[in-house]
């Protein structure tokens, strides 16, 4: 087409500038679309020049990652008690959400429920005593992640709390999780109130027994099954669960009512995961936990297996880097509060319950669950647009869980560091919002983009491991 043909038809704008640039033309009433892009994360020359070179290797051991992670096949096998249960546990260890942070550096909603615990414990007769004894050495703190297990919110598990027994039949490791313990004044929201004690309390005298000899009755549960499900009806298993809890209620209550000692202890029992929408929350983590952990240590693999947050701040693990935190500062998120409340109430993002978005679930799948995002003040349209975004920065697409909106479309699965920084995207997040301080609770729920800062350094972390020991 020559010049003057091209300028005899209608004009159209392309912009990849900054959106309100559009918003100027549109109201000008030119046709203009808008390009959906951003430069690449500044990195290293260093690091870029690495990638480069390494591509095939990182391919390579992306697609072995991702087949791992993909073939696995997460199942409830039993229950137990943290100390007898969780490798490593000790009396006076305490597991915490997010990657490691010590006392002094711990946020107020991860303060509380410590102190809860140590009330639960019988170590503590008090706040006052709890609070000495908290920061007095005595006790000993870790990410959950460390010891095979994840916990919600602030993620604290001590040595009596009951936990599930989730194994990946398909590789034989195991993940742990504690049970949920509904919404508002609860442990896992940093509340330590003499409700959350006796609820605490109730579960492990009433709820453990009773589900765990059901489990056992059962001889297994197949979460993956019940999640496949679960994102047809409505659900992406982070903050929505409530045809995953329904599921898990058919399946449970037969069980339930067979190995209950009473049936008012069966009543009891159904009657609080009925009416607990986020029971299957705290199965849905060590699900993803245990298929990711499976896909560790392989050399050059830049698949994010772990993101965490400790309210404080936000950590990563990559397959290809054993071990290592890369963190950056947690962001608050942007919320819709509950009456009373507001932005200057929230704590920074908590929990380790991002391990679904890692898995290819939560905020990741968000487009399956549009009730969520109008639950934080959006558009069905932009559930399929975040869920859309996420497709660019991941390695490839679940051959389980499936999007009915999208035409039956695996979920995005595999986060690949070097997507994120290549497009200056980062994972898309659903998430409760905690008050900063301790004792109060829940104040809303809300949506977040991780920080950039725990991927840069995971990507040059990468490429240190690898040039260190190329094996490991």
């Amino acid at each position: 087409m020559s010049a003057n043909q091209l300028f005899r038809q209608p004009l159209k704008v392309i912009n990849t500038g900054i959106v309100t640039f559009k918003e100027d033309l549109h109201r000008l009433g030119v046709d203009v679309v808008q390009v959906n892009w951003k430069p690449p994360v500044d990195m290293d020359a260093s690091v870029l020049q690495w990638l480069k070179e390494n591509r095939g290797k990182i391919d390579k051991a992306n697609r072995e990652a991702l087949d791992i992670i993909l073939g696995g096949k997460p199942f409830l096998v039993g229950m137990g008690k943290a100390l007898d249960t969780i490798p490593g546990m000790k009396q006076n260890l305490i597991l915490h959400s997010g990657p490691p942070v010590t006392w002094d550096r711990m946020c107020g909603p991860t303060r509380g429920a410590i102190l809860g615990a140590l009330l639960y414990e019988g170590l503590a007769g008090s706040i006052g005593e709890a609070e000495a004894l908290a920061s007095s050495g005595e006790i000993v703190y870790a990410p959950c992640h460390e010891h095979a297990s994840v916990g919600p919110m602030a993620g604290v598990i001590s040595a009596s709390m009951p936990v599930f027994i989730v194994k990946n039949e398909a590789h034989g490791n195991y993940a742990y999780c504690t049970m949920n313990e509904g919404l508002g004044k609860v442990l896992r929201y940093g509340a330590y109130g003499t409700e959350v004690i006796g609820k605490l309390r109730w579960m492990e005298r009433v709820l453990y027994p009773v589900l765990k000899a059901g489990v056992e009755k059962l001889g297994g549960i197949d979460l993956k099954n019940i999640i496949a499900q679960a994102l047809h009806m409505g659900d992406e298993v982070h903050n929505r669960n409530r045809a995953a809890t329904s599921l898990l209620y058919r399946i449970l209550a037969p069980a339930v009512v067979d190995a209950a000692e009473s049936s008012a202890a069966a009543i009891d029992v159904l009657d609080f995961i009925n009416g607990n929408d986020h029971f299957f929350l705290n199965l849905s983590m060590p699900a993803a936990k245990c298929c990711l952990d499976s896909a560790r240590d392989i050399p050059y693999s830049s698949i994010v297996v772990v993101m965490a947050r400790n309210g404080t701040d936000f950590g990563v693990q990559l397959a290809g880097t054993g071990g290592l935190w890369f963190t950056g500062e947690a962001p608050v998120p942007d919320a819709l509060f509950f009456p009373g409340y507001s932005m200057a109430d929230a704590n920074r993002d908590i929990g380790d319950s991002s391990i679904t978005e890692t898995v290819g679930l939560g905020g990741f799948a968000i487009a399956a669950a549009p009730a969520i995002v109008q639950f934080v003040g959006g558009k069905a349209a932009d559930a399929v647009q975040y869920t859309m975004d996420m497709y660019e920065i991941t390695a490839g697409e679940n051959n389980v869980y499936q999007i009915p909106y999208l035409n039956f479309r695996g979920t995005p699965t595999g986060i690949d560091v070097r997507k994120v920084i290549e497009k200056s995207i980062t994972p898309f997040i659903d998430t409760g919002v905690a008050h900063r301080e301790p004792g109060i609770g829940q104040v809303g729920a809300g949506v977040l983009s991780a920080p950039v800062e725990p991927f840069k350094k995971a990507l040059k972390g990468l490429k240190t491991v690898c040039e260190k020991d190329p094996k490991k």
